[in-house]
């Protein structure tokens, strides 16, 4: 595809602030935005993908149950990196059903290899590459296939994405769920962040979630996570005016406030009104995956999965893999994974590990090489408003894992 001109000024413009990646070692500036090619997919294959989606996402929610009570038993190897207490919150959570909000899947797929799609983990607490997957790419869609916002420049081409509108009526979903709960709707719905991203994703991405809510007829605002108390005496959170939160949106990883200052107040009070809700803790972790793995063995879509104890890697243990990829619970964008697979040896930097790791079989990323990269791998993401799934963003590396350098690239769907 030949991209836009001016391309660079019109996604800032439309949201995406966040589109220049410096490379830390090599100094090199590139951008996460890449609208000189695009995915495109059948009808066929949209329904196929869709269809695995909302299954895994069923089959999720029962590997959340499990790990709700496996988790706990004090011989168990599935240990979660996270408090008894916090487990028990998110078992609590998950019982009472307080609603998702949203989540994608990570799925290996190319289409033309035979193999069916797999999922390679589940983003669940605080997924990323919402503003371009329901935003920016359909802003692109509406320039290259639409005329005036309406007419085919070329028929038979859409793109799956039906976000934007459906997080706005998952909000009016959620209201009427705290309306109907607590007998009355909260006046005030403060959507958190934190600071300490540098890009502005985080804010924009937070930003751009109130602005479905405020459109479904919510009043929201802002707050920083690190401006949220605890007031004691009456066992609620408040903001930075010592409001009380009555609904909360934070994207802030559970596990991380689990070990803070307030976390044992939220264990033990257990809200219902944080979103994402608690019980995503046992989605947002890789156990899920062995979870999974051991419920549903030899499933079609599952990657074999298995925690992977300390005193197994020491060992050199690799669980009868030849080929296998070792990630801690709780990294994200790549972080500390080890590749050892596809003639490759790889150890990525980060910070993450300590809450231990599991084990996977080495599952190949399909590679899509053209003049703008030599190497174009896809990770499809699909997401989920709710249970249903409404969506797909593509990102895509020039290695094997896909991490902080990865391109988001549009798609489209011919009918």
């Amino acid at each position: 595809m030949a991209p836009r001109p001016g391309w660079q000024e019109t996604v800032a413009r439309q949201g995406l602030v966040f589109d220049k990646t410096v490379n830390e070692v090599t100094g090199t500036i590139s951008h996460y935005w890449n609208e000189s090619a695009c995915y495109e997919l059948t009808v066929g294959e949209v329904n196929l993908l869709e269809g695995v989606s909302e299954n895994l996402h069923r089959m999720s929610k029962d590997a959340a149950a499990f790990l709700a009570e496996e988790s706990l038993k004090p011989d168990s190897v599935f240990n979660l990196g996270i408090p008894r207490e916090a487990i028990e919150y998110a078992a609590e959570s998950l019982r009472r059903g307080d609603p998702s909000f949203y989540s994608r899947f990570d799925l290996v797929y190319s289409g033309n290899d035979g193999r069916p799609p797999k999922m390679l983990e589940y983003n669940a607490d605080t997924p990323t590459g919402l503003i371009e997957a329901s935003l920016i790419q359909w802003y692109w869609h509406e320039d290259m296939h639409l005329k005036g916002g309406s007419a085919l420049l070329e028929p038979g081409l859409d793109q799956w994405n039906g976000l934007h509108e459906e997080l706005i009526e998952q909000w009016k979903r959620i209201d009427d769920h705290l309306g109907r709960l607590h007998g009355v709707r909260p006046h005030m719905y403060h959507f958190g962040y934190t600071d300490a991203d540098d890009s502005g994703e985080d804010l924009m991405t937070v930003g751009y979630i109130m602005d479905t809510a405020v459109q479904a007829g919510l009043t929201g605002k802002l707050v920083e996570m690190k401006q949220i108390g605890y007031d004691r005496a009456t066992s609620r959170f408040t903001d930075g005016e010592n409001r009380h939160l009555e609904a909360i949106f934070k994207l802030y990883p559970w596990e991380d406030m689990m070990f803070e200052e307030f976390g044992p107040c939220i264990a033990r009070t257990r809200p219902d009104y944080w979103f994402q809700p608690a019980w995503t803790m046992f989605l947002s972790t890789k156990a899920l995956s062995a979870a999974l793995w051991h419920l549903y063995p030899g499933h079609e879509n599952l990657i074999p999965t298995y925690m992977y104890p300390d005193e197994a890697r020491a060992s050199g243990d690799t669980m009868g893999f030849s080929e296998y990829v070792v990630k801690p619970l709780h990294a994200r964008e790549g972080a500390n994974i080890e590749l050892h697979g596809g003639g490759l040896d790889i150890v990525q930097d980060g910070g993450w590990g300590v809450e231990g790791h599991v084990i996977q079989e080495f599952c190949e990323l399909p590679d899509f090489p053209w003049t703008d990269h030599p190497h174009n791998r896809p990770v499809l993401g699909t997401w989920m408003v709710g249970d249903e799934c409404y969506g797909l963003g593509v990102r895509e590396s020039d290695g094997p894992i896909t991490d902080y350098y990865c391109r988001f690239v549009p798609n489209r769907v011919r009918s």
